[in-house]
């Protein structure tokens, strides 16, 4: 669903309106319906989510109506809704105002991959960009949790941060992302995340098999 902000915010031309990059609760829920059969209920549930991680915003508009036939006027407010900065840096991986050219000297087109360059100077094959989202996202909760020491966070990390790096290759090497996931997810268990590092499982498991 943050894809979705994400993509109506680059292709915005301007703040409000049908094209524009903050869009209405029931725009929101007629587009995802058509466009990703997301019932009414999922579209709120996701949205709240986005809106608590502070990956979308909302933007109210406050105005004065006068009711048909009546003589005093009313308070009407609008929401809108709209991809925030660290919403885009989720997708992207990082803000482009700190790059760092990890593979600056290699001309990333010549080598026929279809990839992201990532605002932290990374690169990631496009067909996994997704996996690349959920492994971050797994991070961030295993660094945050109370249930490993500051050493097994930093090995889960690093590890993490070593199978992302192999998702700029076409074909990322089976036994490398293999024995490394095997270790996170003993990680993630332990940290009472092993329900997330089965979704992220399901992404990986066809570069291992």
């Amino acid at each position: 669903m943050l894809r979705y902000f994400y993509d109506r915010n680059a292709t915005a031309s301007s703040k409000y309106g049908k094209k524009g990059s903050a869009v209405k609760i029931s725009d929101i829920k007629r587009e995802l319906k058509a466009i990703a059969t997301l019932g009414q209920s999922e579209v709120v549930s996701n949205l709240n989510y986005l809106l608590d991680r502070e990956w979308v915003k909302e933007l109210r508009i406050e105005k004065e109506v006068r009711p048909r036939g009546g003589s005093t006027t009313v308070p009407s407010v609008t929401s809108y809704y709209e991809i925030t900065a660290k919403g885009i840096d989720r997708i992207e991986g990082g803000s482009e105002f700190e790059p760092r050219e990890r593979y600056g000297e290699i001309n990333i087109q010549a080598t026929g991959t279809n990839v992201i360059t990532l605002g932290d100077g990374n690169i990631v094959n496009a067909d996994f960009n997704d996996l690349r989202m959920e492994l971050d996202e797994l991070k961030r909760q295993i660094v945050e949790t109370t249930q490993l020491s500051e050493g097994d966070k930093l090995d889960a990390a690093v590890d993490i941060e070593t199978i992302k790096d192999q998702l700029a290759k076409p074909n990322p090497d089976q036994v490398v992302v293999r024995t490394l996931w095997t270790r996170v997810e003993t990680a993630a268990a332990v940290a009472g995340l092993a329900e997330f590092a089965v979704t992220v499982g399901h992404l990986i498991a066809p570069l291992v098999t």
